[in-house]
This record gives structure tokens, C-alpha cells and sequence, in this order.
């Protein structure tokens, strides 16, 4: 069984056992969660919500806080003696999901 969820904007396919990286949810590691599911699919049938599937949901555990790749941002104009550099790693919350109730 499989469910199609959304997180921080984004939508995600996930199964029970995946370990999954959201954008940050401001909660403490060990903490439950719970995710609006948009569509539950099995061996044989398929529910497509309208927007979400009623009655279902999937359920998570926070393991960790994380960052992810730093990424380095340039800005340069030339004959003008502007350089500037900057950095940015972006916040997830690394979540495995325990259960899908359909």
C-alpha cells in the first residue's frame, strides 16, 4: 500500500517504513505527525480525494532535525569592485512514516 501526501507544498509518494525529508516542521524529534493524504493506492484499487481522501490519513515520527547541501550564491559586476558571496543551507525535518490508515 502506498499514499501520495502533502508537505511543505510539495507532494510525496511514500510507503510504511520510508524516510522521507520535508521542509522543516517546527516540532522535537520523537514527535508524532500527521499528513493530509490526496491519494491512496493498493495492489488492485486506487482513492483520488477531492482535494484529500476522506477518512484517511498516514501517520510519522520526527527522527531528526537536518540540513541539507550548502549552497553558495555569487553576485559580481564587473569595473564596478562589487563582489559578493553568501551561503545558504536549507532546514528539513527528517520523518519516517509508521502508518497509512485508509
Amino acid at each position: 500500500m502506498y499514499a501520495v501526501i502533502a508537505a511543505g507544498g510539495r507532494q510525496y509518494r511514500v510507503s510504511q517504513g520510508d524516510v522521507i525529508y520535508v521542509d522543516k516542521i517546527s516540532k522535537d524529534p520523537e514527535t508524532a505527525v500527521t499528513f493530509d493524504v490526496l491519494m491512496v493506492g493498493g495492489e488492485n484499487e486506487v482513492k483520488v480525494g477531492h482535494p484529500t481522501v476522506e477518512g484517511a490519513s498516514v501517520e510519522g515520527k520526527i527522527i531528526a532535525q537536518v540540513k541539507g547541501e550548502k549552497i553558495i550564491v555569487g553576485k559580481y559586476k564587473s569595473k564596478k569592485n562589487y563582489d559578493r558571496k553568501t551561503g545558504h543551507r536549507q532546514p528539513y525535518t527528517k520523518v519516517e512514516i509508521t502508518a497509512i490508515n485508509a
